[in-house]
């Protein structure tokens, strides 16, 4: 899974405050950003971390005050896509140097002392977590007169992938929505999931939140397509395809490609196995984007339908795209505005 595209999707939600609440009160079993305004978040840069800005882009860190006596209480979030052993040795690192900025920056409290620290390391790689939260576990044991001198450091841990199903299905927080598409089948999300997402972006006005959204999504769309290597269907007799076979062991790409071979190959028998393949897939792309359009459309103009049952597969998985955020039909065609008005043909 390649890290950058998921710190990218991440990395572009949890620079907004609602999103770090939502991540806080509904995933970990911490309480104090439970009712807390969302002006009371205040953005640390985590450059702070190296004298090279561009080395230690991964954190985010906010600042926020809670409770009645305003006390500040700084969040910092890693993200991880693989598990890492030496994880709570550089969380101690990135704590210590988080509070030698504060220092720097005459940023202590009115007593001169340091804020408390939630480190937070959220993590959606496939095997189970494995590394020591406790840095202590990392260390040769002392001589019992030392054990006082060691260092110590914890982090808390969201390891999204053993996320409670149950506990999700019922969270109606845009974030828990998000991390059911992540965690989804493709059909489900298909057909339960995205009109879900698509509500949200209908509801939801042009603000910074609403563009991070679609980059999540992009983001996911390429890391799903990435995960492992899609069939090769093009060298598949037809006869060693197993069409029971059980969509939770494979990608989105590898479900979609799946069911359009299963729609499709029958079709493209007569013209023969490679062109039925082929349709297969540019069927189930239809399907998609048909679903999307009515979904935000209502029901579509035979001349939409016909553009549509005409298309390529590039125009299809370009308008697939499109329709997610699209203002009007007319604005998931762009160019094809006419035919989709019904003034040409």
């Amino acid at each position: 899974m390649p890290t950058q595209q998921h710190d990218l999707g991440y990395r572009a939600l949890f620079a907004h405050p609602e999103m770090v609440r939502e991540l806080i009160t509904g995933f970990t079993p911490f309480k104090l950003l439970d009712g807390v305004a969302l002006s009371a978040f205040e953005r640390i840069n985590a450059d702070y971390v190296s004298e090279r800005p561009s080395a230690r882009q991964g954190d985010v860190v906010w600042r926020v005050q809670v409770g009645d006596q305003l006390m500040d209480v700084v969040i910092l979030l890693e993200f991880q896509s693989g598990v890492d052993r030496c994880m709570a040795l550089r969380m101690q690192t990135y704590v210590g140097l988080l509070c030698q900025d504060l220092v720097k920056r005459h940023a202590l409290s009115p007593e001169l002392l340091l804020p408390p620290v939630l480190p937070l390391v959220f993590y959606n790689g496939a095997p189970r977590w494995s590394a020591p939260m406790d840095l202590a576990d990392l260390l040769t044991a002392p001589p019992a007169e030392l054990a006082a001198l060691q260092p110590s450091q914890r982090y808390a841990l969201i390891d999204q992938r053993r996320l409670d199903r149950a506990a999700l299905d019922a969270n109606a927080d845009l974030l828990a929505l998000l991390f059911r598409i992540e965690l989804s089948l493709f059909p489900d999300v298909l057909m339960t999931h995205v009109p879900a997402l698509k509500s949200w972006f209908r509801t939801t006005p042009l603000t910074s939140l609403r563009t991070s959204v679609w980059a999540w999504w992009k983001a996911l769309l390429a890391r799903k397509a990435d995960d492992t290597q899609l069939f090769n269907l093009d060298s598949a007799e037809e006869g060693d395809m197993d069409l029971d076979l059980d969509l939770s062991t494979l990608t989105w790409a590898e479900q979609m490609q799946h069911l359009g071979f299963q729609k499709g190959s029958a079709e493209g028998k007569a013209e023969g196995k490679a062109e039925g393949i082929e349709e297969g897939q540019a069927i189930a792309l239809r399907r998609v984007l048909g679903s999307l359009l009515r979904g935000r459309f209502g029901n579509l103009p035979e001349p939409v339908a016909e553009h549509i049952g005409q298309a390529s597969q590039a125009q299809l998985e370009q308008w697939c795209e499109r329709s997610l955020a699209a203002p009007s039909l007319a604005a998931v065609f762009d160019e094809d505005a006419g035919t989709v008005d019904g003034t040409s043909g």
